[in-house]
This record gives structure tokens, sequence and C-alpha cells, in this order.
């Protein structure tokens, strides 16, 4: 059965910036990445927007923010409510590149578009898959599985394959890699042959990419002339992607004794460096054959590295002593360590300050690498400072009101509870609302009303003082437990340490940057004019595979059809060009932003919405697996603007094929009294494929099929569907009492009746006109769903 697949570019085609894309296949809609460019461009926002309520689910290629990092506010603001998959590093290196970029920017003004809460709602929705783990989806998407193949280029990266119904196999790489590097296996493409459709990008279609030796030794030689002119080297690298190709690379080069780097600090500075450390000795599974057999004969963990010291502030990278390398988030030198290490040392000759990434143009780090002569730049120098004086003053008076009301509000909720769990004991007790139980330890004078009585009633006293138990409280998951009546003391006490430790407090000292997270602060920016002395070098670590490379896995795979996505225009074109030079059968597909790509493979399939009364008329005969029904409707123009995200679509055939359902789509056309021509035109367009490249939500449109007035059906020929075998319906006369057996190929029944197959598809019934031949005939029949 075909299907329709539709591609709508939300973001990042024609252009480097973040990857956005919604597939839709049948009515279920996936949302491949949720990427957000480093300048956190709303218009991305905006274009999701439109798209976000019809998403059923997201499947996540890489962990860096061009390809997820706006998830957080989809889930969080924008309402996106469905799971998502990715394999278990892109999860865990995902969060890491997430917090470090929050922090990052939070250091230095006040970023608000999303907060750490938003990041943790957003990643609890993430479904963690292992590579070649194939997953049924289930309601909506019942037919459809989804399997996540290595990409390469980072830990965790995936390529997605969905297939539909074992027919159709759509095929999601983006940014992969087929080299093998130090921490990473290739990507495997070419075991995939002959998809559906191969959507794929076009970053480095045109580049030319130097050797992996030759610039491994550019980094060597910059790296030893500038620590030996006594200066430190700048390396800008991302939070837990590229980073760990860079951190083994270059702590191998430091074990290397000839290299003779070793007396010189090497040093690893983000927010979440610890954090990564160890998330990748505890995915040592997930990276190349070669690290794994180390850690399997040696049982050392590569990731156990023995020069790279990991700071986690600026202080605490003012204890290693100068001159060292330092690897430091974020590689567009926009926001975190990397900018504030940038604007002090880049005015310093002896510095070197090295790019492994081109990031999105508009970004510094991509100013630099296409402007390598630059000597001049003014940017902007954003700061946190500690509020003084007069500003002080008025912030501790808000807090102070703000604490005020908290305490009121908590007061008065905890009387609520307390009334509340009187009455409970009361009610417990069985006692009357107007007794109350005292709370004194000794009895008080004139405590309980003495009753009027003819016997002397000895004096009213407590045998001991009365003790009132805290009612355990419980809320829907059992008791209500309080985490400091079990914390141990001295594991409290180590909790403190490890909190000192973070803010940088080690042994008494005072960082040279206090935390500024417990201070009230400020965010100050300015304008600055810096001189760039500093050596300027770009050298790719990007770990993608280059544009040659690229032209020949697609060659190999032989895809129907292509969609290029993310990259400069000229890359797209160029590699539109080979692919078209290669195979004249394949359809290549360049869409603009917000361009919708029908990939449909069928030229006769078009979706119509079903009216309810239709449905219910239809009378289904079962199939092997599928119900099937005969319709005889009349397709409405009069169209109405239809939310394709929620009501229910069907894709049905004009012509009748083998086991297909034949269907009349006839247009009656003098039905269309109050719509106008329009709207008419635009639905048949829509409906019978012509091309309609419209920006607006108008595209949207999808006619409704009617149900024919009973006097208007003029009645159609019985159609046969299933191809029964002669020695299966044999067993069948068997069992209900009938001779059966072959002579020459033909399956005579009580010497009377014989059945034939005359040709593909077709059987013939031969015989006397008895009891037998009826009886025959309707036990064939029955092998049929007949519509």
């Amino acid at each position: 059965m075909t299907s329709i697949i539709k591609l709508t570019a939300v973001s990042g085609v024609q252009e480097e910036s973040a990857l956005c894309y919604l597939l839709q296949v049948d009515e279920f809609r996936f949302l491949l990445d949720c990427g957000w460019d480093e300048n956190f461009s709303m218009d991305i926002i905006d274009a999701m927007k439109r798209y976000v309520h019809q998403v059923d689910a997201v499947l996540l290629s890489h962990p860096d923010p061009i390809h997820l990092g706006a998830l957080p506010y989809a889930v969080g603001k924008l309402g996106l409510n469905c799971t998502i998959y990715a394999t278990i590093p892109v999860y865990k290196m995902g969060q890491m590149f997430m917090y470090d970029l929050y922090q990052s920017r939070n250091n230095s003004e006040d970023f608000t578009l999303f907060t750490l809460d938003d990041v943790d709602s957003a990643f609890d929705k993430i479904q963690q898959l292992k590579y070649s783990q194939i997953v049924n989806l289930k309601g909506k998407g019942h037919g459809l599985s989804i399997t996540p193949l290595p990409a390469g280029h980072m830990i965790g990266g995936t390529i997605w394959k969905i297939v539909k119904d074992g027919e159709e196999e759509i095929v999601y790489a983006v940014d992969f890699n087929h080299k093998r590097e130090i921490h990473l296996n290739g990507c495997t493409l070419e075991s995939i042959s002959r998809p559906s459709l191969l959507i794929t990008d076009s970053f480095n279609a045109a580049y030319v990419q130097p050797r992996r030796k030759q610039r491994d030794e550019q980094l060597l030689t910059n790296v030893m002339e500038t620590l030996r002119g006594n200066g430190n080297v700048l390396i800008a690298v991302d939070t837990a992607g590229r980073v760990l190709e860079l951190a083994q690379l270059l702590d191998q080069i430091w074990r290397t004794k000839d290299a003779g780097l070793g007396v010189y600090p090497l040093a690893l500075l983000n927010n979440v460096s610890y954090n990564v450390v160890e998330f990748s000795k505890s995915q040592v599974e997930w990276m190349s054959d070669k690290l794994m057999r180390c850690f399997e004969d040696k049982r050392n963990n590569p990731f156990q590295f023995r020069h790279l010291n990991l700071c986690h502030s600026l202080a605490d990278l003012a204890r290693v002593p100068s001159p060292k390398v330092v690897l430091c988030s974020q590689p567009d030198l926009e926001s975190g360590f990397s900018r504030e290490l940038f604007t002090q040392w880049c005015q310093n000759a002896k510095n070197s300050i090295i790019l492994t990434y081109r990031t999105t143009p508009g970004t510094l780090a991509r100013y630099l690498i296409d402007n390598p002569g630059e000597k001049m730049l003014d940017l902007e120098v954003r700061k946190r400072v500690k509020l003084e004086g007069k500003e002080l003053d008025e912030f501790l008076e808000k807090e102070k009101i703000k604490k005020e009301a908290a305490k009121k509000l908590e007061q008065a909720k905890e009387v609520d509870v307390d009334s509340s769990d009187e009455s409970d004991i009361e009610d417990d007790l069985d006692q009357p609302a107007a007794v109350k139980t005292k709370h004194h330890d000794l009895m008080m004078k004139g405590e309980g009303s003495r009753k009027g009585s003819f016997f002397k009633q000895a004096k009213k006293s407590y045998p001991m003082f009365p003790v009132h138990e805290e009612r355990i409280k419980w809320d829907e998951y059992g008791e209500i437990i309080r985490i400091e009546d079990f914390l141990v003391p001295e594991l409290q006490a180590t909790e403190e340490e490890k909190s000192k430790l973070e803010s940088g407090l080690t042994n008494g000292d005072e960082p040279m940057d206090q935390d500024l997270s417990v201070v009230p602060t400020k965010c100050v920016s300015s304008i600055e004019s810096f001189e760039i002395r500093a050596r300027v070098t770009y050298i790719d670590y990007e770990g993608r595979s280059d544009g040659d490379s690229i032209k020949k896995i697609i060659n190999q795979m032989k895809p129907r059809q292509l969609v290029i996505v993310h990259g400069p225009p000229e890359a797209s074109l160029d590699l539109a060009e080979s692919c078209k030079a290669f195979s004249k059968d394949i359809k290549v597909y360049t869409p603009k932003l917000q361009e919708t790509v029908d990939a449909t493979s069928e030229t006769h399939i078009y979706q119509v919405r079903l009216k309810d009364s239709l449905v219910s008329s239809l009378q289904f005969c079962k199939a092997k697996d599928t119900e099937l029904a005969w319709i005889d409707g009349v397709l409405d123009m009069r169209v109405a603007m239809v939310d394709t995200g929620v009501m229910l679509e069907e894709g049905v055939k004009e012509e009748a094929e083998d086991s297909e359902v034949p269907m009349d789509t006839a247009p009656e056309l003098g039905i269309d009294h109050n719509a106008t021509a329009v709207a008419a035109q635009r639905a048949m367009k829509n409906l019978f494929g012509e091309d309609e490249k419209e920006m607006s939500e108008e595209s949207d449109v999808i006619p409704t099929l009617e149900p024919l007035p009973l006097t208007e059906i003029s009645g159609h020929q019985s159609v046969f569907i299933n191809e029964p075998r002669l020695s299966d319906f044999k067993q069948v006369l068997l069992r209900e009492g009938i001779q059966a057996e072959f002579v020459g190929g033909v399956l005579v029944c009580n010497n009377v009746v014989a059945v034939r197959r005359t040709e593909p598809g077709r059987i013939g019934l031969e015989g006397c006109l008895c009891d037998d031949y009826y009886k025959i005939r309707e036990l064939l029949y029955q092998q049929y769903a007949v519509v």
C-alpha cells in the first residue's frame, strides 16, 4: 500500500541555520530535529508554532544545539507534547550541551528564553534507544517502524531509518561522517540500498577537506610554536560532542615523550566538564572499535585522562599555570568562557586562537574564519556584576517584601492544613465536631464542664502527660518523606564539601571571581574595540564527510527520491546537479524555507476527508490483514480550512489495482452553489497534484468525500480480492466432505465439477448444474473478499 509522504522545511534549507523539518507519512507526523541557532532567532520559533500541535513524534540526530536547541522552548512554551526518540548518548550529552549553553548565557546576561527546569522537562520526554533497535509505533503510527543507525560526527549521532509497512523506506541522514576517527566509527550508509526517500544535507557538498594527517600536524605545530613562545592556546570547541575527539587527540600527543609537551598544562573549561568526562567513561560501547579493544584488553578507560585538567570556572583556570592549552566552550565565541578568554587573550601576539568548527554565519567565530586578515573588532562585552549601594538596598527591600508575602502565604496554608488534619483526626475517632482536643500537657482549671450527677465523681485527672502524635501525611504516592530526617551527618558534610568544590572554594581560598548565583547581581554591557594581535587559525575538526564522499555514498545508495537540506544555496545546487548526472531516474528536491515537498511515489493517490455518514454506511470485507469496502461517493469542493493534524485523513486510489479498493472519485461539479470558484480551484489543485507552492496555510486544504444518494448509485461489477491456491482449496473441500483430487493440474470434485486456473488471477468452474456445483461455488466465493 503506497503512503503519502510530504516534507515541510521549518528551518535549515538553502542556509546554514538550525535543522528542523516536518515529515508526514500518511497521517503521522515526525519532527526531524528541533534545532536553534546560536543567536536564538525567533523566526525559527514562529515557523515551528504553526506545526507544533500536529507533531506525533520527534527524532533527534545529534546532541548539539543546532539539532536539539529549541526543544526546551518548544516543550516549555509552545506546548510540544509527544514522545521524543534519541540514542542514549544524545540524551545524556544533549543535556550537557543545554546546561552549558544556559549557564554560558546566564553568566553574562539575563537569559529568559528557557530555564534548566525546561531542559529537564524536555529531556524527560525522551525515549532512549540503542543502535539498530527497531521501534514499532502504535496508534496513529501503526505500520511505521523507526531504527537508529550510527552516523559518526558526534557520540550517539544517528541516521534515522523510517519504514512503512515493510515497503516505503525513508532515510534521514544529516551531518554524517563515513571516516573512522579516534573515538568514533564511521557511518554505514552503504548498507542501505534503494530507499524510497533520502533526506540529506549539502553543508560540505562543495567543500574540499584537508587530509586528517595534515590537520593533526597543523594543530601540533601551532600548539608547540605558541607554547614555546610563552603564549597561551585557546581552542574553541563544543560542550560534549567534537570536544571528545580533540581531548583524545591532545591527551595522546601529551603522552608522547618525543613531542615534549608533557610539561605544559592542558585544561578543559566548561560549566559541565566533570560530568561530560564521567558520561564519556560510561559510554565506551558507543565509541570506536579501537577504544573498545583498548578497554577490553587492558581495562584502561580511554577517558581516564592523564594530562587533562577539568575546570568549571575562570577561577579554576587561573590556578593552572601558564603557558597552557585550554579547550573551552562555546565554539561560536558568542558566549561562555571562550568569549571571555578571547577578549582577554586576543590582544597578545604570543597567544594563539584555534577555531575548530564553522558555526552559523553571523557569529564571531564564523566572521573570523571568513575574514582571516581582520585586525580590529568592535565587540559587545557583557558582564554580570554585584549590586552595590542604592541598587543593593532597593533589591534587598524588594526581597524582604517578597519573603514576608511568601511567609504569610505559607502560614495561611499551614493553618488550612492543620485544621483539615484536626478535622480528619476527629472524624477518625468519631468525635462530635464541637469537642476539640486540648493541646496542654497539664490539666487546666475549668477544663471539661461538670455534669450534674447524683453520685459523687472522682477528680478528673490524666493518668500521664498527654502525647499528641504527629499524624502521618499521605498523598497519592504514599507517605510523604522528609529527606532531612534520613540524612547521615557524615554524608551531609561531604555534600557541603562537594558544593564548595563546585563553586571553587577549596582549602578555604577565596576564589578570584566569586560565584555570583548567591549574591544579588545585574548585567551590564558595553561596546569595546579590540586589536587582534594573536594568531587566529581555523583547523577543521567538524567530523563531517567531504563533498566527494557524500556524492559517492548517494550514488551507491541509489535512492528513488532525494531531498537536499541544510547547506548554502550553491552547495545544494551543486549536489543536486551531481546526483542528477549519476542517475536520470532519481527525483531531486531542493525545497525553500516553509515549502512542502510531496515525495509520494505513486501519482494517483490523494487525500480526502470522509464524512461520518459515509464511513458508518460502509460494508467491510476482510482480506488477509486488511478490511476493504466499495465506496460510491462524490467530492464536495465547498472546502473549509482543515487542521490536518487533527482531522481524519484517508489515502484512496483513483484506479483499482491488485487488491486495492476501487474508488469512484468523479467530482460532481453542479453542487457548488455557495462556494467561491477560488476555493474549488485550490482544492482541485491540491487533490490532483498540480504544483501549488503557496507559503500560507491555505495549502492544507482537503476536499470532502460525501455519499451518493441511493437513487444515483448505478451499481458495480463485483470485485474478487485474493489469490487462493488450488491445493488450499482442496483441503477446504475435503473438510466439507467433498471428494477432491488433482487430475492433470485440474481439481476434480465428486467427479462432477472441475476447478482449474485459467490464467493468472482467474479460476474457472466447470460442471453440471447440481447441488454440488452450487455448494463448491459458494465455498470458492468464501476464499475471496468480495466488494
